[in-house]
């Protein structure tokens, strides 16, 4: 084994060696970066290491790349998403949808479920961080749907699986940092998004689809509610109140982006002028809730960019040590042909997501599978999306899913962590049936990016 192969695979052992201390994720990649600067020139200028490897060409790169993430434009539309996000969250627009949405799903068996996935893909459409998303869908459902006896597992599954469609649909912060990550313009900010759309609501569409089917087939399910008035047009006034603000401010952002109006970092702009005039409107704009959002913004925002400079860090000591040719050669190395690299790698996203978060597995893992990708000929925005697909699948798979412990922390006493187990698992197989379609029918993801620039 080579030189290069040997300190690659070491410095990936270190890395997940350190992370099991418990220390920040991001002190973990800059750590390593130093470690294996340090191991990478003692071996070159002390022991004559047959390696190409010197700090100027490595380390030496960080800073100037930092400066490139701090000047980024497409990266400002970060911390706007986040906060349209968060405003929302705090305008009680979740709490209208749910209490509206009710009257008017909830008399069908499994209409809770319904009402939950509905709102939960409107909320991805605004909110795009996965721990907020299902807190709040897990505290404002699950309370409800023990009081009408529906099956544990059914409903904290529900609130689970829905919650993580923020990772997809966009306008998803994911997807932003994929595109920065990737730098190249067939796979824009705006490409990404609109390769994501088609596939976030043919799933949300799925959930639906199993929410409204299960009932039908096992009653006991989901019972029917007693007691729910009639459908009348007051409550569909009250529907539309609640859903049209919410559809606005989405038209709004994805729609001027989608026309061309307006880039990703400009529309982001909006959401979140957006969403601070709809808490407004709905008298819940103060001071505390203003102090409130940004804090939790900033947190945020810092939290990831701070994981941002760690990784670039831990980027240019491994491609100074060959890590990029080392990665390559081995995926072009497989004996499984071009389709059997994009399953390989997708596979090995899948189970780093037991592992990691989103944000490392993009910011290191995305950047080296990339190139060969493009080597081999395959649409990018087409297997970004497959990935995001897989990344959303990982957060939900026991033992260490992240959304699992999301919903464990909000969801009533009753519910034991193996009915969050049995409640997910239904979701993971339609996901998986979903990155399958995808990746048989590439047009679900590439046909609106090439339609759009026609």
């Amino acid at each position: 084994m080579e030189l290069e192969t040997l300190f690659v695979i070491g410095m990936f052992l270190t890395f997940g060696a350190l992370l099991m201390t418990g220390f920040p994720v991001a002190w973990v990649l800059g750590g390593t970066a130093v470690i294996w600067t340090v191991v990478g020139v003692v071996a070159v200028e002390n022991f004559g290491a047959n390696l190409w490897f010197d700090y100027p060409s490595s380390m030496g790169l960080a800073p100037e790349r930092i400066w490139g993430i701090v000047e980024s434009e497409t990266l400002v539309a970060l911390p706007m998403f986040i906060f349209m996000g968060i405003m929302l969250d705090q305008s009680g627009i979740a709490e209208r949808l749910m209490n509206s949405m009710v009257k008017l799903f909830g008399a069908v068996r499994g209409g809770y479920a319904v009402t939950v996935i509905v709102i939960g893909v409107l909320l991805a459409a605004t909110t795009g961080i996965i721990g907020a998303s299902v807190v709040l869908l897990g505290m404002l459902s699950l309370p409800v749907m023990m009081e009408n006896k529906y099956d544990k597992g059914f409903a904290v599954g529900t609130a689970c699986a829905t919650g993580t469609l923020g990772i997809l649909i966009p306008p998803s912060i994911m997807l932003v940092l994929m595109a920065d990550r990737l730098a190249v313009p067939e796979a824009s900010v705006g490409d990404l998004f609109m390769g994501a759309f088609l596939p976030g609501l043919m799933l949300g569409t799925m959930y639906v689809g199993y929410a409204i089917l299960r009932p039908l087939l096992q009653p006991n399910v989901a019972p029917v509610p007693e007691g729910l008035g009639k459908v009348d047009i007051s409550v569909i006034w009250e529907v539309c109140k609640a859903v049209v603000p919410t559809a606005a401010l989405i038209l709004g952002v994805l729609g001027s982006i989608f026309a061309g109006l307006a880039t990703p970092t400009e529309a982001s702009g909006v959401g979140a002028l957006g969403a601070l005039l709809l808490a407004l409107f709905a008298g819940r704009l103060n001071l505390p809730v203003l102090r409130s959002s940004l804090y939790q913004t900033t947190r945020t925002a810092s939290f990831i960019f701070a994981i941002f400079l760690g990784a670039t860090a831990f980027s240019v000591v491994l491609r100074g040590l060959g890590g990029d040719e080392v990665i390559e050669s081995a995926l072009l190395g497989l004996p499984f042909g071009p389709y059997g690299v994009i399953l390989t790698i997708l596979f090995g996203v899948f189970l780093l997501g037991f592992f990691l978060d989103w944000v490392e597995i993009t910011l290191i893992i995305l950047p080296l599978v990339a190139p060969v990708v493009q080597q081999l000929g395959f649409d990018l925005v087409w297997f970004t999306i497959l990935f995001a697909i897989c990344l959303q699948t990982s957060f939900l798979t026991p033992p260490v899913g992240f959304a699992l412990f999301y919903i464990k922390g909000v969801a009533p006493p009753e519910i034991k962590v193996t009915d969050i187990y049995r409640g997910v698992v239904p979701f993971i197989i339609i996901q998986l049936v979903a990155l399958a379609i995808v990746f048989l029918v590439p047009e679900i993801a590439t046909w609106l990016p090439s339609v759009a620039y026609d």
